[in-house]
């Protein structure tokens, strides 16, 4: 079967740290863009940040720049999104997502998604 799980939400104070494990299970992440979304409450779903699997290149929303930090452990099979500095606005269910292709696309690309980890950023 093939899934993705995210793990490391939590409830954290503005200012503080997370970092968000995506782990594959059934295929290998190498070959796959990873991508991270988020969706707010009463807000659609927003592409985070996202890592391609051709280079290795980076991307991130405006909004999240100079903050999040996407990375890959391909000995674990996992990508992981460091969040530093977070604010409340970063508040959010965050998705991990696998595209068979070797660049980030947008999130209709995407053949694989996880369940989400509730990310929380409140004093």
């Amino acid at each position: 079967q093939l899934q993705l799980v995210e793990s490391g939400g939590g409830l954290v104070q503005p200012g503080g740290s997370l970092r968000l494990s995506c782990a594959a299970s059934g295929f290998t992440l190498d070959y796959y863009a990873i991508g991270w979304f988020r969706q707010a409450p009463g807000k659609e779903r927003e592409g985070v940040s996202c890592i391609s699997s051709s280079d290795g290149n980076t991307y991130y929303a405006d909004s999240v720049k100079g903050r999040f930090t996407i990375s890959r452990d391909n000995a674990k099979n996992m990508v992981h999104l460091q969040m530093n500095s977070l604010k409340p606005e970063d508040t959010a269910v965050y998705y991990c997502a696998a595209f068979a292709g070797p660049v980030c696309r947008g999130s209709s690309w995407y053949d694989y998604w996880g369940q989400g980890t509730q990310v929380t950023v409140s004093s």
